[in-house]
């Protein structure tokens, strides 16, 4: 978080802003174009088939892991735990945390001990890759926007937390996600995974308190309100940017 986009050129739509997730398809040119024409509005089901609509990928390019190690392998970075309410850091050298912690995740592992790249950026040193990334053309009023870039392996992810509005986007892989309104607080333990919790609480769920749930491909975008509990679970190793509206 801290470096500010400028290109929010318009508000959000009043009946998504402060109610309800939605998908966006076709945003922004920074992936693959989901099957959707610019500017699609998807509500949390299955992808309506329209014609593609194939963008430029620079920012795509650059995300993958041989031009990111390429250009970033010796910076440190800071990592962040999987625990919703613990603000442990450290501090790694990315080619290491790509080679030794970019691995599938393993389902006993308590938050504590899982290790995440996201948010914690430092916006001098990825500069020359932030500068390429379009965000979402979207704002609330009076909220000034910020990225934050993250980069996680097979079955990773963050246990429930909320915090203001804002915008995910994946470039590369697939990001599953469960969201409950504010006023419903989930079922959950702080230090448990998301996979853990999927497989251990969610099967238990009554259907009325199961979350609502999408999945976010390379080239969507999932805008959720303000104050909205979510978790997410990275389906493959992916790479994502947020842009928050603070």
């Amino acid at each position: 978080m801290g470096q500010t986009p400028t290109n929010h050129d318009s508000a959000l739509p009043s009946s998504y802003a402060f109610s309800r997730p939605v998908i966006l398809q076709g945003l922004t040119d920074n992936s693959v174009s989901a099957a959707s024409p610019p500017g699609h509005l998807a509500s949390m089901g299955p992808r309506p088939l329209s014609p593609l609509f194939p963008p430029p990928q620079r920012f795509r390019a650059l995300c993958s892991r041989e031009r990111l190690l390429a250009s970033f392998g010796d910076s440190v970075v800071r990592l962040s735990t999987a625990n919703t309410y613990s603000y442990q850091k450290v501090d790694l050298v990315f080619q290491e945390y790509v080679e030794q912690l970019l691995h599938p995740q393993d389902p006993t592992s308590l938050g504590n001990d899982t290790l995440y790249f996201f948010g914690d950026n430092n916006f001098t040193e990825w500069a020359s890759l932030f500068r390429h990334y379009t965000s979402p053309p979207f704002g609330l009023l009076g909220t000034t926007p910020a990225y934050s870039f993250g980069i996680a392996g097979t079955g990773s992810g963050v246990p429930f937390h909320w915090h203001g509005p804002g915008f995910s986007e994946v470039i590369y892989g697939r990001k599953r996600w469960f969201l409950y309104p504010p006023e419903k607080t989930p079922e959950f333990h702080p230090n448990k995974t998301t996979l853990a919790w999927l497989q251990d609480t969610y099967p238990a769920l009554t259907p009325s308190a199961r979350p609502l749930e999408c999945t976010i491909q390379a080239g969507e975008v999932l805008y959720f309100p303000d104050r909205w509990w979510h978790a997410t679970l990275n389906l493959d190793t992916s790479v994502f940017i947020s842009t928050f509206l603070n």
